[in-house]
């Protein structure tokens, strides 16, 4: 598993012929990656149609249509004559590509897949993600009496929807908007998934089960203002969003598409992609960026319809680079105020690193990997708890209509996170050691009104400390089928 992993990284998969699609092999990592996505070309429309993912350099040049014919751009098929290229831009820059977009203001590398319906209303291009998973889950199977566990019958879910439009010749402004129909499909108390932890319901800690999203995951408006074509500088704030910490959250990874469940290292890496009061400050130069924020700690309360008190308390930084078309990569630092109310004198020191990759040679053909870590300090009363660390390893393999996939993580959690007796009289927390390997497979079954459908079935198994085998057997595993609707994907041009 390591290996399949693993592999992506060491050289990021070249583009060849395939299908009679002749793709471009992407630019060394010398190169700069910094540049517009290509115009979209529906003239073959079949589903979404997108360009190529590794886009044309065309930051320096501005389109001339008299010259170009609007280069190669459909305007029979598209209805959206004299359309700028600028209207089909990454999110928080008119220089980069638009399959950059990550959550927040987090970069995804330029070759990521996009599932997505697309529209132009005038200046505006609005762009619509999402996904819901209707699925039966059994967590450890054949477990003893006593022994931790659960099953349901669920459908985790989110719908985004990011509005853009130039302003002048260098601005760009977007508006995000992100829901979840969780508080519905899961109850309050959300989902049962082993080993996880994080947050509260009732006036008890949540553990074995994956909390449910808030009703508004992100309500955002930025502004980019390009000073050069190599320089640009964004302004962005959340009411709820998604302040300067780790890699691209979960639900918005393709390499974590597959996978319904959350990482058991959520709260390790990517748990602040819901923060109640945001405000982030951005350079970008060529294919770097380096960001700081400044955010509400406390982490969402159990009343998901409503909006939590912004705190303006905490503070994080984070440096993203784009070495290549195929790799995004971040380190980053935070500082959190209180995030749990169930510890409300206890603070978060977290620090992550990423690497995120993608490569394609065909349409629904395509290898996206990621690998994060990420380490949190808890501090109280002046006093810093031992450092506690999570490697999270995932790759989703992509071959027209089935794909396989698979994530391993290693996370350490306290005996205060699993609600675990502490060992004899000893001070302090003691943290355990959890391994977890996912396995999965799935197949697109239908393809209805640019919506794909998607059934797929997953396997679990657990290797827990041997002092936890007590509440939940010495290797437990867990299994789940699901039926995935998302929007269908771009589709290359050819």
């Amino acid at each position: 598993m390591f290996l399949l992993a693993l592999l992506p990284f060491a050289s990021t998969v070249g583009y060849s012929q395939h299908e009679g699609h002749q793709m471009a092999p992407p630019k060394p990592a010398s190169a700069d990656t910094t540049r517009r996505a290509a115009p979209m070309d529906h003239s073959q429309h079949q589903g979404n149609q997108m360009p190529g993912t590794t886009p044309t350099d065309t930051s320096r040049t501005r389109m001339n249509h008299s010259d170009t014919g609007h280069a190669g751009m459909n305007h029979g098929a598209m209805g959206h004559a004299g359309m700028a290229m600028d209207e089909m831009s990454h999110a928080y820059s008119r220089r980069l590509p638009m399959s950059r977009n990550g959550s927040g203001t987090a970069w995804n590398p330029d070759n990521t897949p996009m599932y997505m319906w697309m529209s132009h209303h005038g200046s505006w291009m609005v762009m619509n993600h999402g996904a819901i998973n209707v699925r039966y889950t059994r967590q450890n199977l054949g477990r003893s009496s006593g022994q931790r566990g659960g099953s349901t019958f669920d459908a985790p879910n989110w719908v985004m929807t990011m509005a853009q439009r130039p302003i002048g010749q260098k601005g760009l402004l977007n508006l995000t908007a992100m829901i979840s129909l969780d508080p519905l499909t899961e109850g309050g108390n959300g989902y049962p998934l082993l080993f996880q932890s994080g947050e509260a319901y009732q006036g008890q800690p949540l553990v074995d089960r994956q909390h449910p999203h808030d009703l508004f995951s992100a309500l955002s408006i930025g502004y980019t203002q390009a000073l050069s074509d190599d320089v640009d500088l964004t302004a962005y704030v959340g009411y709820p969003g998604e302040p300067a910490i780790g890699p691209v959250a979960f639900m918005h990874r393709i390499s974590a598409m597959p996978n319904p469940d959350a990482a058991l290292g959520h709260h390790w890496q990517d748990a602040t992609h819901i923060a109640f009061g945001v405000a982030t400050l951005g350079v970008r130069y060529k294919q770097f960026k380096l960001e700081g924020s400044n955010f509400t700690g406390r982490e969402p309360d159990e009343h998901r319809y409503g909006f939590d008190k912004p705190r303006a308390d905490s503070w994080a930084g984070r440096l993203n680079w784009n070495p290549t078309a195929g790799l995004a990569l971040q380190v980053s630092r935070a500082f959190i105020k209180s995030p749990e109310e169930l510890h409300v004198d206890e603070d978060v020191k977290r620090t992550t690193a990423s690497i995120i990759q993608s490569s394609q040679w065909g349409d629904y053909r395509y290898i996206t990997s990621a690998l994060v870590w990420g380490m949190n300090q808890h501090v109280s009363d002046g006093h810093t708890d031992p450092a506690a660390h999570s490697v999270l390893a995932e790759t989703n393999v992509q071959l027209g209509k089935p794909a396989v996939y698979g994530r391993y993580e290693f996370v350490q959690k306290s005996d205060e996170e699993l609600q675990i007796p502490r060992l004899g009289a000893q001070e302090g927390h003691t943290n355990y050691n959890v391994h977890a390997l996912t396995l999965g497979a799935n197949y697109r079954v239908a393809q209805i009104a640019k919506t794909d459908l998607t059934f797929g079935a997953q396997a679990t198994v657990y290797r827990p400390d041997a002092e936890l085998k007590a509440y939940y057997g010495s290797t437990p595993v867990s299994a789940q089928v699901y039926l995935r609707l998302n929007p269908s994907l771009m589709k290359m041009s050819r």
